[in-house]
């Protein structure tokens, strides 16, 4: 099989929206994907608080409106249609000053024949709250459009420094009606039996350490992240809850699907070392090797004797050395043996790993 940039590496999403989109561009990456959602949007159409903020803002019209999602101000604004609100609450909202947090609630503006006035370049609520203080908020009305959070720093500090803050809760984030996929992926994670984990958005991240720490694994879910498992979010803000443990995550410049594909595209490859073995070039992936540009799926046991090899390029080791790295298996030396045999019949290489008589066996560079 020709590999593909991701043939032979396996990612876990956690996106509740547009999961099916992401997997499907990963996929044609060649990677194999676990779909795990972490949360579920819950829109409060029917919700009085929804209405009671929807009507603060018309009948006393904000002097500052912010948006901070796409899909939290569409929805706003069509519950209020369904109030029969909506051309009201747009006449409203047009008589302020409009901040859109990042592209994608810009357009949603837009799209509702409003326009904004700003936009950070980070997709930042930190920028954004020290640009409404920069400028002074004190006596100005405030219409903030929540995230599925309470935002209540944000809204703190817009009101410590004088504002009259209008809260306006669109949707809430709830945990998955069905928990068993995270906790699978927890689990996964924990084990490093995935490449990298995804994200796109700041809830989702914080519904699987939660997770993680109910399931008694979150140290392990945290240093698998720091060291072997890639964790990859959408932008700065989703990656922040992962910052707060000492995971340092990576996310494209401009918080698109299309764009963390990318990302995880150039990153993970870049995390193998490649080896040359016999004129021949190795590239060790979750699920195989990647050999002279074509991949070769291997299972577990096999494929764990090379990598205890290939940890430890030149040495001999011997057979219950390797036999201690293999996946659940017992004191019994002849299955290092069968996984050896199986390993050279995958690749077709027999000089890939070499029989270092009484000794054990070898992986040896070439120089």
């Amino acid at each position: 099989m020709i590999a593909r940039p991701l043939t032979g590496y396996t990612v876990g999403i956690t996106a509740a929206r547009r999961g099916d989109e992401l997997a499907a561009l990963l996929e044609r990456r060649g990677a194999s994907v676990i779909c795990a959602p972490a949360i579920r949007i819950a829109l409060l159409a029917e919700d009085h608080e929804l209405l009671a903020a929807t009507r603060a803002c018309i009948e006393k019209p904000p002097d500052i409106v912010v948006a901070t999602t796409a899909i939290g101000f569409r929805g706003w604004v069509e519950a209020a249609d369904g109030w029969a609100l909506g051309r009201a609450l747009r006449l409203a909202l047009a008589r302020g000053r409009l901040v859109a947090r990042g592209p994608k609630a810009r357009g949603a503006i837009r799209a509702h024949g409003l326009r904004e006035v700003w936009s950070p370049s980070s997709e930042s609520m930190r920028e954004v709250l020290r640009c409404l203080l920069d400028d002074g908020v004190s006596g100005a009305r405030v219409a903030v459009q929540l995230h599925g959070e309470p935002m209540t720093d944000f809204i703190d500090a817009l009101r410590a420094a004088g504002a009259d803050v209008v809260a306006v809760p669109v949707y809430r984030w709830l945990p998955p009606v069905d928990p068993r996929p995270l906790q699978r992926l927890v689990e996964a994670v924990a084990a490093a039996r995935v490449d990298a984990v995804v994200f796109t958005s700041a809830p989702a991240v914080s519904s699987l350490l939660t997770l993680a720490k109910e399931q008694l694994i979150d140290d392990e879910v945290v240093e698998a992240m720091r060291t072997t498992v890639l964790p990859a979010c959408i932008g700065p803000v989703c990656a922040a809850p992962l910052e707060q443990h000492g995971v340092a995550a990576v996310w494209p410049g401009r918080g698109r699907l299309g764009n963390l594909v990318r990302t995880i595209v150039d990153e993970l490859p870049r995390r193998q070392r490649a080896l040359l073995v016999n004129g021949r070039t190795v590239e060790l992936r979750n699920r195989g090797v990647v050999l002279d540009g074509g991949f070769v799926e291997i299972p577990p046991v096999p494929l764990a004797v090379l990598r205890a090899l290939a940890a430890r390029p030149g040495r001999v080791l011997s057979r219950a050395e390797l036999l201690a790295a293999l996946p659940g298996q017992g004191g019994n030396e002849h299955v290092v043996e069968m996984a050896v045999s199986r390993l050279r019949q995958l690749v077709g290489e027999p000089h890939l790993v070499r029989t270092v008589m009484q000794r054990g066996y070898q992986m040896r560079l070439d120089s």
